[in-house]
């Protein structure tokens, strides 16, 4: 029988928060970000050395044994929420926990050990708009050699370590140096895809079958992909109440009028809901207690409310929020390339009425 989810975060989790604010308010402005999005390099190497080296956040989810810190997904949660409110231009998301999901289901210590120590960065050769579940991509294997193209994979520019599907229905680790991996034109510049390319790479380490790997990995970066949005949706909506306090109009404070409190109050209401729905994703990640159905849930609402928020940002901000200068268009276009990552609203959907046999007629 399943217990209630505890939806509070406990002091732990306020601690980790208020740790990793901290370094993102001293390291990253949101200049340094758009700047780096103008750059050929979008990823912020030196904070996610910190982040993973100083911090040891690479490893939440990886076992003591193996080095790393043994915490569950809602620590791991937590660090997305923060990221998600600084747009950091780190792979967080898709080393430290989808490419880390995938190598615990394979049960690959030595490789796990290695993201636990900071020294690999990895990247599960997916393409972000894969659904758990559904099918994806891979690449021929003949004659122990991998060929193939796979388009619209994340943070690949930064990766050492692919983790590559094969038609043999295996898991391949190849080092990132044997594929070429080729930018693609990203809507998000600080989550950068790329098209991965393997021409007659030696197949070298099968790590075990695919499917089973990839499910679990996109799974928990669904989940906890709506930890990263409600950080979004969060800073959107306190930027925005902030701005309309400052700003006048008619020797008023503009926060004062009566419809712009309506549109706000609304949109906090659909924030406080997408943390319960968030939340609920993380908790049962952690305890393994209807993972399928909380992600699902969670990631059928949680894109609507970080697009909205950020587009009512963008509005409420007025001239301002139009410029290049202002963050709030970090803010728009990850929540737009997190409304397709990991499935689409109508897929969760679609996944929500299987898994509770509400069928369409």
């Amino acid at each position: 029988m399943s217990t209630q989810p505890d939806l509070l975060y406990t002091e732990e989790e306020e601690a980790l928060r208020s740790a990793v604010r901290d370094l993102l308010t001293d390291r990253l402005d949101p200049a340094g970000v758009i700047a780096r999005t103008e750059s050929d390099a979008p990823h912020d190497v030196s904070l996610w050395k910190t982040l993973t080296g100083d911090m040891g956040l690479a490893g939440l989810l990886i076992p003591e044994e193996l080095d790393g810190q043994g915490a569950t997904h809602r620590e791991a949660a937590v660090v997305l929420e923060e990221l998600g409110r600084a747009v950091a231009p780190v792979p967080y998301l898709t080393s430290a926990v989808v490419a880390t999901e995938a190598l615990l289901e394979c049960g690959a210590d030595d490789l796990l050990a290695r993201l636990a120590s900071a020294t690999t960065v990895a990247a599960l050769a997916v393409g972000l708009h894969s659904a758990p579940g559904a099918a994806f991509p891979a690449v021929r294997l003949e004659n122990g050699l991998l060929s193939g193209e796979l388009t619209g994979i994340a943070d690949a520019v930064a990766a050492d370590l692919l983790l590559v599907p094969a038609d043999d229905g295996g898991l391949y680790a190849v080092d990132a140096s044997a594929a070429t991996v080729t930018p693609q034109v990203s809507f998000d510049l600080t989550r950068p895809l790329a098209t991965v390319t393997l021409s007659g790479v030696a197949a070298g380490r099968r790590l075990a079958d695919a499917a089973p790997a990839v499910r679990r990995a996109l799974r928990a970066g669904a989940g906890l992909l709506a930890s990263e949005q409600l950080g979004l949706a969060e800073w959107a909506l306190t930027e925005t109440v902030r701005y309309l306090k400052e700003r006048k109009q008619f020797n008023r404070s503009v926060g004062g009028f009566q419809a712009l409190k309506h549109r706000l109050a609304q949109l906090w209401l659909e924030v406080v809901n997408l943390r319960a729905a968030a939340r609920a994703a993380a908790d049962a990640l952690a305890n393994g207690e209807d993972a399928d159905l909380a992600t699902a849930v969670a990631q059928a609402y949680a894109a609507a409310v970080a697009v909205r928020a950020a587009e009512e940002a963008l509005q409420l901000h007025a001239g301002i929020g139009m410029t290049w200068e202002h963050p709030v268009h970090l803010c728009l276009k990850r929540a737009k390339a997190d409304s397709i990552a990991y499935g689409t609203a109508g897929a969760h959907r679609a996944a929500v009425a299987e898994l509770v046999d509400l069928r369409a007629p």
